[in-house]
């Protein structure tokens, strides 16, 4: 049967444009090498099949041939990257590609990317539908929600093989341009049918990617070409700016460069972006305020649970400049009235989530106040998901939470199908250990819904989505309050 597989595979290859008619025999050729196959007898028909099924049927051949050590996730995801890393053009003839339709549009490069990136696996679309994703009504706005299900849960075997493994520094983190084609091991993905896109910001070396988890629609990465660490300064603005002037149809931004309120790669320069309009993006200003120096722009404050300042306008370097005075002044400002510090001792405490955007011909960047500090009540942050709603998120509420999409564990899941039971069917909730720590939030809110079970499914999605605006609230430093709007506006005044 791996002759049909092959056949199959390299068929599949030919119908995406992978594999160049001319190609055919070697690519054949070398998957024949790959499964230890010296005899080929090509198959007459074959089945037209889903690319997962025929990556696992070569799984199994090659876990019961022996070519493949313990069946486990981690061991199966080398080995079908692998696979098809032979299928896989070289990075010249992708960029070529790129840079050809990028000629005609911007638009039309990325389409390319994005479906080329699918159909290469690098993408895993089979485990990106298994996530749940719904939309919560807010005061706000329709905020998103996702149970995130794409990252596969490491099997105990292949977490005490990367434990004994010798460590390495190539690639120096998952994010280095020397990802490109490598074959990975147990504490590294595999990365042979990955290919990067190489771009200029601001007259730097930085590489365009698609996130392999996509959270949201052609979710991309934007990183240096060089290891070096993240950094919100006027050139992070300025490269912000100039991606969306590349590529207008999408979004960019930055994860903070300080712990807590940051991303989870702070060593590596890098933003994300893509073809996503979130909520925040819809938000609408809630108060304009004069930016003294820049009167040729639009300022004001946004109608967000969290701090957000927008400025808008045709010119991205008076932009980009109007942001830096205003990070420039969050970086050193304290008010203790509203327990904001700038340092304690050396430690800095304030910083900024920026996100970039074309708004019809202007551009936009919404700059989003963030401070880390914490405190012996709250010691994994003030501005943080407070603890009442750790049941639900504790992580660090990162860019993507901050335009509006909850990414929740994949715990909640299972723990959400307990729920829905234990409410049906009158169980004591707090009697089951997987969801006790539900049960305080389940009292706040059970009594104002008529619960069957055709509706106890979307009630518990919308009550999540309410509690992830809360988060939001908790994140933001100024609280939408009477009190915190005149907090806010003192610091304004001092721009």
């Amino acid at each position: 049967m791996i002759e049909t597989y092959i056949k199959e595979l390299v068929t599949y290859g030919l119908n995406k444009g992978l594999v160049d008619p001319a190609d055919e025999i070697y690519v054949t050729n070398r998957l024949l090498e790959l499964f230890d196959i010296q005899e080929y007898n090509e198959p007459a028909e074959i089945p037209s099949r889903p690319l997962v099924d025929i990556l696992n049927d070569m799984l199994d051949y090659a876990y019961q041939h022996k070519l493949m050590e313990d069946d486990t996730i981690t061991n199966r995801d080398l080995f079908d990257t692998k696979i098809m890393g032979m299928l896989t053009p070289a990075p010249s003839v992708v960029r070529k590609i790129f840079a050809d339709k990028y000629a005609v549009s911007p638009k039309e490069a990325t389409n390319y990317y994005y479906a080329f990136s699918k159909a290469t696996n690098y993408i895993r679309e089979d485990r990106i539908a298994k996530d749940e994703k719904w939309v919560t009504e807010t005061e706000y706005g329709p905020i998103d929600i996702t149970i995130n299900l794409s990252k596969p849960e490491k099997d105990p075997r292949d977490i005490a093989k990367a434990g004994k493994a010798k460590k390495s520094g190539y690639p120096a983190c998952l994010l280095c341009r020397e990802n490109e084609g490598y074959a990975g091991h147990f504490s590294h993905p595999a990365r042979q049918n990955h290919r990067i896109i190489p771009i200029t910001l601001d007259g730097q070396a930085y590489y365009l990617q698609y996130s392999p988890y996509v959270y949201y629609n052609e979710h991309c990465i934007i990183f240096n070409a060089n290891h070096t660490p993240m950094k919100i300064d006027h050139a992070a603005f300025v490269k912000l700016l100039n991606f969306v002037r590349l590529f207008p149809h999408y979004t960019a931004g930055s994860n903070a460069d300080l712990p807590i309120v940051g991303g989870s790669i702070l060593s590596h320069d890098h933003f994300q972006g893509g073809g996503y309009t979130f909520a925040m993006a819809k938000a609408p200003y809630e108060s304009n305020f004069t930016l003294p120096g820049y009167e040729d722009l639009t300022a004001g404050i946004v109608k967000w649970p969290m701090s957000v300042i927008r400025l808008q306008g045709s010119d991205p370097a008076r932009i980009a400049d109007a942001a830096d005075h205003i990070l420039t002044a969050w970086r050193n400002y304290t008010d203790e009235a509203a327990y904001i510090y700038a340092y304690t001792d050396d430690t800095p405490h304030n910083t900024i989530t920026p996100i970039a955007r074309m708004h019809g011909d202007l551009f936009e960047l919404d700059l989003v106040l963030r401070n880390n500090i914490t405190t012996e009540e709250c010691p994994m942050g003030l501005y943080h998901p407070h603890s009442q709603y750790h049941h639900i998120k504790k992580e660090n509420i990162g860019l993507i939470e901050v335009m509006g999409l909850a990414v929740l564990p994949a715990r909640l899941k299972g723990e959400m199908s307990e729920l829905e039971d234990a409410i049906l069917n009158h169980k004591d909730i707090r009697a089951n250990e997987a969801i006790e720590k539900h049960a305080d939030w389940v009292d706040e809110w059970i009594g104002n819904y008529d619960i069957t079970p055709e509706n106890i499914h979307g009630i518990i999605q919308n009550e999540i989505g309410k509690v992830f605006s809360k988060v939001l609230e908790c994140s933001g430093v100024y609280k939408n309050t009477t009190e915190g709007r005149e907090a806010f506006m003192r610091f304004v005044n001092t721009l």
